[in-house]
């Protein structure tokens, strides 16, 4: 009995450690899409009143832990019965991300009537708070969905050749760190300036180290919201491209002597500019059958 016990014990540690291993390779692997992750959920979750950052960003991120529920079992099952769904799921995903990522582009280059009026956060009454919030936060999960996708399948593929259990283990735990990691640090970079504001308060002195490092995180706020609003859509149209140049051999093969970053920018351009045209046709055919 006794023997057993430690064997079981000793076949654990084994299993422990195969995970620790491969959670390293795993998380290396998904290194470059969770910093895209968290540019792009960092431009989401910003433009709220102070108050309501914590309690929106806690939404988008209880979203982000329902979503990696979503995905977990199925991504398990789709690659053991169905591999490829898989890249099926993947490309959809990349549609959607392009056509954001382009989307932003064409606004800023032909903002709508309504962007040119004055449209302060503070200006709006409670209701109109209300249904903003709950767009930029469904907005947000659903990009997070996709970009989770992205994450668990490029996990996945680490271990695809290790047991179930390992499987289930690794992919779960890059999963949580993914969601801990870019939330936590979302929620440190949305709450720079009330930071900023308790270290000028700390001294009553003009001059002091507290007083400067608080208005320097004050005064570097707008641009690091401005900076991750541009790094974001890039990042979209990064990811995009990048699925479609890793899942079509077509394309990886026709952009193999392209540098990276100028061919799945480029890819990611034309799909998401391709969808907002196809989008734009389908709305104007319907607004004139209506």
């Amino acid at each position: 009995m006794a023997s057993g016990f430690f064997a079981l014990l000793d076949d654990i540690a084994v299993l422990m450690d195969d995970v620790a291993v491969m959670g390293k390779i795993a998380t290396k692997k998904t290194a470059g899409i969770l910093g895209d992750d968290l540019a792009v959920n960092a431009e989401k979750a910003s433009g709220f009143l102070s108050s309501r950052e914590l309690p929106v960003l806690w939404a988008i991120t209880k979203g982000s832990f329902l979503n990696k529920l979503i995905i977990l079992p199925i991504a398990f099952l789709l690659s053991a019965f169905l591999p490829e769904a898989v890249i099926v799921m993947l490309l959809l995903g990349g549609i959607y991300l392009a056509y954001e990522g382009a989307e932003k582009i064409y606004e800023f280059f032909f903002p709508h009537k309504h962007s040119k009026e004055t449209n302060e956060i503070s200006s709006y009454t409670k209701e109109e708070l209300l249904i903003e919030e709950k767009k930029k936060v469904k907005s947000a999960i659903i990009t997070d969905f996709i970009l989770s996708v992205e994450i668990i399948i490029i996990a996945l593929g680490t271990v695809v050749e290790k047991s179930i259990t390992t499987q289930i283990l690794v992919v779960s735990f890059v999963a949580i760190v993914a969601t801990i990691g870019v939330y936590g640090i979302v929620a440190i970079i949305v709450r720079m300036d009330d930071f900023g504001y308790k270290l000028i308060a700390l001294s009553n002195k003009e001059k002091s180290i507290s007083k400067s490092i608080g208005r320097l995180l004050v005064q570097s706020l707008p641009w690091v919201i401005k900076s991750l609003g541009v790094i974001g859509t890039i990042a979209m149209l990064l990811v995009a491209g990048g699925i479609y140049i890793h899942n079509i051999e077509f394309l990886h093969d026709l952009l193999h002597g392209i540098p990276s970053l100028v061919s799945e920018f480029g890819v990611g351009l034309i799909v998401g500019f391709i969808a907002l045209l196809i989008l734009k046709v389908l709305k104007f055919i319907l607004i004139r059958k209506g």
